[in-house]
């Protein structure tokens, strides 16, 4: 018998009181995640930065407009995903989150998922999607290229942040937000 979904707000609880790594002793806010908790589509990133930790909100620099352009492409706004991170608070200097930190944010994330329960989870860069996919296949193999993890469609992107640093990138993430729509459309 499958467990009961947890509601997102006393996820949002357990995630405030959250001590089960050294990153909440640095943390200026935890960024839970936001949007539709129905939604038919949760974007997943890596960890939050610091404009995302100062605010509280995954995605809100100039990745974040540029992720609602992408959005827009596929027909969709904020108001229609869920955004979430791999990790709710901000590693320093912005590295790579380390193990220890995903094992103690993952049944964060998992619970988030199975109380939305999307028909897409849209993986946002090479850490989210090796995270997901349980893969060490990286998102230049994998990106616009639909996947199964467990009972979730999976769709692998480059990171909105890494097209703003390198413009070449910017067409097949372009072009892979507009498939994104074209699957959303055929599956409505």
């Amino acid at each position: 018998m499958p467990k009961p979904h947890i509601p997102l707000e006393e996820i949002r609880t357990s995630v405030e009181s959250c001590r089960r790594c050294p990153l909440c002793e640095g943390r200026t806010h935890i960024v839970f995640g936001e949007g539709n908790p129905e939604a038919r589509v949760m974007i997943v990133g890596e960890a939050p930065g610091k404009n995302e930790d100062l605010q509280g909100r995954p995605f809100v620099g100039a990745a974040g407009k540029y992720l609602d352009e992408l959005l827009a492409m596929a027909e969709l706004a904020r108001e229609d995903v869920f955004i979430a991170n791999v990790l709710k608070c901000r590693p320093p200097g912005n590295r790579d989150p380390r193990p220890e930190e995903i094992e103690a944010c993952t049944p964060y994330l998992r619970e988030q998922t199975r109380t939305i329960s999307p028909n897409f989870i849209v993986t946002l860069g090479n850490f989210s999607t090796k995270f997901i996919l349980k893969t060490d296949v990286g998102i230049t193999r994998l990106h616009g290229k639909l996947a199964q993890a467990g009972k979730f469609q999976v769709f692998p992107v480059y990171h909105p942040a890494a097209a703003l640093y390198d413009r070449s990138k910017r067409t097949a993430l372009e072009e892979d937000f507009a498939t994104l729509g074209r699957l959303l459309a055929e599956e409505a």
